[in-house]
């Protein structure tokens, strides 16, 4: 399992936003690109980082999200905002290992394969639920297709992965996000990376035991301590082994 530890920007600011609160968030201070770097110093093979301001129409933190990508010496999962086929094949030239889509797909499906089918295994699609439902515009808007629809919808579509969501796990804390990550995971032959549950290293442990996710993005939990990055990554893959170096 591929943990994806993640840095989100606000105002240029390393934050966390609970509940998804734009005007509530959780200020850490660290230097973004730095800690891009910590995290490839620690074994991450890949990162995860989220624009807000973008996600409201901001492009204000544009040269930021470049020092991110091309100083953090491993792969960028970027994601905010991404709602024209101008702006993804922009940060694709610019150097973004892949591109998350999360509104544009539910508002233009076909624009969404089209580009994916341009650049395959460039482009993950994002699935935030609430209450059975697709959440787009920031969890603001329920669109009307299920989780299980809107996957069937893009059956087919060569998306590197499919990030799931369960926005109620952060108020509930419930045991129902590993099912909802877990039924997606059998619906899709998409890898599925969850997101918004790991907490603990026993959380990434219950993913990994699950079998059918491929993958987990860790945010929070890093910037609180709650979990330490190598630890994390060695109880992601408990079979690889250490080899040593000869001369």
């Amino acid at each position: 399992m591929i943990l994806y530890p993640t840095i989100e920007i606000q105002n240029g600011r390393c934050v966390s936003l609970p509940r998804g609160r734009v005007e509530e968030p959780s200020v850490w201070h660290v230097d973004p690109v730095a800690k891009a770097q910590e995290f490839a110093h620690a074994g991450a093979e890949w990162m995860h980082v989220t624009d807000f301001d973008a996600m409201q129409g901001s492009n204000v933190n544009h040269e930021l999200m470049l020092k991110i990508i091309r100083g953090a010496g491993i792969p960028v999962q970027l994601g905010g905002g991404f709602r024209s086929r101008d702006r993804i094949e922009e940060w694709i030239d610019l150097g973004a290992g892949r591109i998350v889509v999360s509104t544009l797909a539910a508002q233009n499906p076909h624009l969404v394969k089209e580009i994916a089918t341009r650049h395959p295994d460039q482009i993950v699609l994002s699935i935030d639920v609430w209450n059975g439902h697709v959440m787009t515009h920031m969890w603001k808007v329920q669109a009307s297709h299920t989780p299980e629809a809107f996957i069937d919808a893009f059956r087919g579509t060569p998306f590197a992965a499919i990030i799931v969501t369960d926005i109620g796990y952060d108020i509930r804390e419930s045991d129902a996000a590993l099912g909802l990550v877990s039924a997606i995971a059998e619906r899709t032959q998409t890898p599925v990376i969850a997101s918004g549950i790991v907490r603990t290293i026993d959380d990434i442990s219950r993913l990994r035991l699950l079998g059918e996710v491929s993958g987990a993005i860790v945010g929070r939990a890093l910037y609180n301590r709650t979990i330490d990055l190598r630890e994390a990554l060695a109880a992601a893959r408990p079979d690889t082994a250490h080899v040593a170096e000869f001369l």
